[in-house]
């Protein structure tokens, strides 16, 4: 609860601070209107747009691993099921954007809500809306998707159809509250309240309070900064389990080429398994690059590392000789993507992912394993 009051206190001013013309001739009060005979004539605002969109993400996916809990594979999101045609995102978006005022709603279907997305709200990918207080500050709330990592939960938006470790185990999906505030052209800071490290609903009397910022000096380079601290244990639980997720990355873009650098840094009190009240860290990257050999034809590779030994997101994991062991992974996807035009994409990869020898965390064809192969083939279209 201090957290949110100190969240609060720092918008205050800033709220006052719009306020000077709020009472616009056009800005119309509309209280109490919601009952009138002839609702019709309600003034309401026409000065923003409403634009609707469209996407779709098909595909066919094999994995050396048996199926896990729902039928998926382990680290579920994009094509979870093995050896099956599959559909991993339908959906259909509404954006309103004016001078004053904006929100988006989102709603989706497929393979990708269901194996990771809150079983709360599962149609709703991101619902949010938001006002101007002054030049450049915006305050918005609701469902938001995450703006943690590199990768989305879109396929679209990633340079390839599988996700790394990092951002399966870092948030999807957050409710609360931003408050952003365009410093320049530039540089966009903002603070951000919400229930959890990775909730719709909250699971404890915290909240999750972070801070971001985006630094872009010109059009082919972007560097961003999230940190987020929440405490997700219980609250009966005996001990405080402060966690401190930072994450940083940049994105280097020309006409050909696009290259992706992520690094994550955790720390949770009273969380290492060899001293339960000592600190324990987590950390992570991942690379992934593009290049567009022609208009149509491009080829893209990933690598990724994940490390969490006191398994601060991941749960238990044990080696083999069932000792909790912590997680360890590392993996490399290589493909190719065929655009046939602008907004759609066809894409081929493979994936290797590789855990310690002695943490065989893959079983298939009766055999326990610490390797897996994987083969992505996906389709993808929207407008």
């Amino acid at each position: 609860m201090k957290s949110l009051f100190l969240f609060l206190l720092l918008l205050s001013p800033m709220v006052m601070f719009g306020q000077k013309d709020s009472l616009k001739k056009h800005d119309k009060d509309l209280s109490f209107t919601g009952t009138r005979i002839n609702p019709y004539s309600v003034e309401y605002d026409t000065s923003g747009k409403i634009k609707l969109s469209a996407y779709i993400d098909t595909y066919y996916a094999f994995y050396s691993d048996t199926v896990g809990s729902g039928g998926f594979q382990k680290f579920p999101t994009t094509a979870p099921r093995s050896d099956q045609f599959g559909l991993n995102i339908a959906q259909v978006s509404a954006r309103y954007q004016s001078d004053r005022f904006r929100g988006i709603a989102t709603l989706f279907w497929g393979d990708c809500p269901q194996s990771a997305w809150s079983p709360l709200l599962n149609l709703i990918q991101e619902a949010n809306l938001g006002f101007r207080i002054a030049k450049g500050l915006w305050f918005d709330a609701g469902f938001f998707r995450t703006h943690i990592g590199l990768e989305s939960i879109q396929p679209r938006e990633n340079v390839t159809m599988s996700f790394a470790t990092t951002t399966y185990f870092e948030p999807y999906y957050m409710a609360g509250a931003k408050l952003t505030y365009e410093l320049s052209p530039t540089l966009v800071v903002q603070l951000n309240a919400f229930n959890g490290f990775n909730a719709f609903a909250e699971t404890n009397s915290n909240k999750a309070v972070g801070v971001s910022a985006a630094w872009t000096p010109g059009e082919h380079f972007n560097l961003s900064f999230s940190s987020l601290a929440s405490d997700e244990s219980a609250d009966d639980y005996p001990l405080p389990q402060m966690r401190l997720y930072n994450n940083l990355y940049m994105v280097y873009k020309t006409n050909r080429f696009t290259l992706g650098v992520e690094g994550n840094f955790g720390l949770q009190q009273n969380t290492k398994l060899s001293d339960s009240s000592a600190t324990a860290m987590m950390y992570s990257t991942l690379i992934a690059a593009k290049y567009r050999v022609t208009t149509h034809w491009g080829v893209y590779s990933r690598f990724e590392f994940f490390d969490d030994p006191d398994e601060i997101l991941t749960g238990p994991v044990y080696n083999d000789n069932h000792q909790l062991a912590g997680m360890k992974l590392i993996g490399f996807t290589a493909g190719t993507e065929y655009k046939p035009i602008p907004n759609s994409y066809l894409r081929i990869e493979s994936r290797v992912l590789q855990a310690p020898s002695d943490e065989k965390i893959f079983y298939y064809n009766a055999q326990s394993s610490n390797i897996r192969w994987e083969v992505i083939c996906g389709l993808g279209f929207w407008f």
